[in-house]
């Protein structure tokens, strides 16, 4: 089979194609489909919530459905230890709930990657689409095998882009909420999508070919001002912190020797971070926050980030406890989202198995 090549195209084309579908999204909510998800490697924090929560919370109430996977498989690409798997997706669910994400609006369906196997049998087919060069070669993988540090690559970890295609298709999801770094799996997505259509279905495609919503949230630096906030590097604040974890984290957050605070991300990143903070918090300017501090230091910064930061999060923090407390109500969340997500694979899996001729 003679096939195109992946084109991971520019980042500068893919923002342009975004504009335009956040332009067109808010005006017709209801053509949309979105998958978005995360791995439950543990609790999510500040950066998550400012970096993709926050936004996926705003799509939904805009009325776009919205399947939310937990990609439980994915863990094991780069991880020995799963003991905790199965606490972690009922965290990563309380976080979501709490952050505002609502199931019981009939279009939001939150379910483990591990409980839809139609889903997975979507990789078979699809892993026939792509060379192993292709997967060799793509610059996500590439850069998370580096930042894992792994000398022994397992298989999974080669072809779970093709796992994260299966995951998007699977419930012909057109809306794909990522970040830059997260481009080529989506192009590889979309280069799937094409040729099976082409390959099975020219006259009726099956699948369509996902677009990618760019966010416009800023980069949260962890409390190292050095790197992106992380549970692995333990440079973040949880969501799940109390107010007093909270202002002691921030306590020890790095800044710098200079008394007098200015918002300046290129040359005082660390102070410039906080100030971030204050201002996505406070819904005031860095600027305007950094003149009022003055020479107040950064002592006067992180009390201001402390106040704002728990404030902000007071609300979410309490339902997140209401949450935790209810178990039973975590897993009927789960076990419904799970129903919705078969119910979404087997009818993609009996469109797939029709045209590819293995209909009984």
């Amino acid at each position: 089979m003679t096939v195109e090549q992946v084109d991971y195209g520019t980042f500068e084309a893919s923002l342009e194609r975004s504009r335009k579908l956040e332009e067109d999204l808010k005006e017709n909510p209801g053509k949309y489909r979105i998958l978005t998800g995360d791995r439950p490697t543990g609790r999510l924090h500040v950066g998550h919530y400012f970096g993709s929560l926050q936004n996926r919370v705003r799509l939904n109430r805009m009325g776009v459905p919205t399947f939310i996977v937990i990609a439980d498989y994915q863990v094991l690409t780069d991880r020995e230890t799963f003991e905790a798997i199965s606490e972690n997706v009922h965290q990563l669910t309380i976080d979501y709930l709490a952050a505002g994400l609502d199931p019981s609006n009939g279009h939001t369906f939150i379910f483990p990657h591990s409980h839809v196997p139609e889903l997975n049998q979507l990789l078979l087919p699809f892993l026939t689409l792509v060379t192993m060069a292709e997967l060799d070669r793509n610059p996500t993988v590439k850069e998370e095998i580096a930042a894992a540090g792994l000398k022994n690559i397992n298989a999974c970890m080669y072809t779970y882009p093709v796992h994260q295609a299966a995951d998007i298709l699977f419930c012909k999801a057109n809306v794909v909420p990522v970040g830059k770094d997260q481009l080529p799996h989506l192009e590889l997505t979309r280069t799937i999508a094409r040729r099976f259509n082409n390959r099975y279905a020219k006259d009726r495609p099956v699948f369509p070919e996902p677009q990618a919503l760019l966010s416009e949230a800023p980069l949260i630096l962890g409390l190292d001002g050095a790197q992106k906030m992380s549970k692995s590097r333990n440079n973040a604040i949880m969501l799940s912190a109390s107010e007093d974890e909270t202002a002691q984290l921030i306590k020890k957050a790095k800044t710098d020797s200079e008394r007098v605070i200015t918002y300046d991300p290129k040359n005082r990143p660390e102070v410039a971070n906080l100030l971030l903070l204050t201002s996505l918090t406070s819904g005031r300017a860095p600027e305007e926050i950094a003149t009022e501090i003055g020479d107040g230091g950064a002592g006067r910064l992180k009390k201001l980030l402390t106040e704002s930061l728990n404030e902000y999060l007071r609300p979410l923090r309490a339902r997140r406890r209401e949450l935790e407390a209810d178990p039973g109500y975590i897993r009927q969340i789960l076990r419904e989202g799970i129903e919705a997500a078969r119910a979404e694979a087997i009818k993609t899996l009996e469109e797939v198995r029709e045209v590819m001729n293995m209909g009984l």
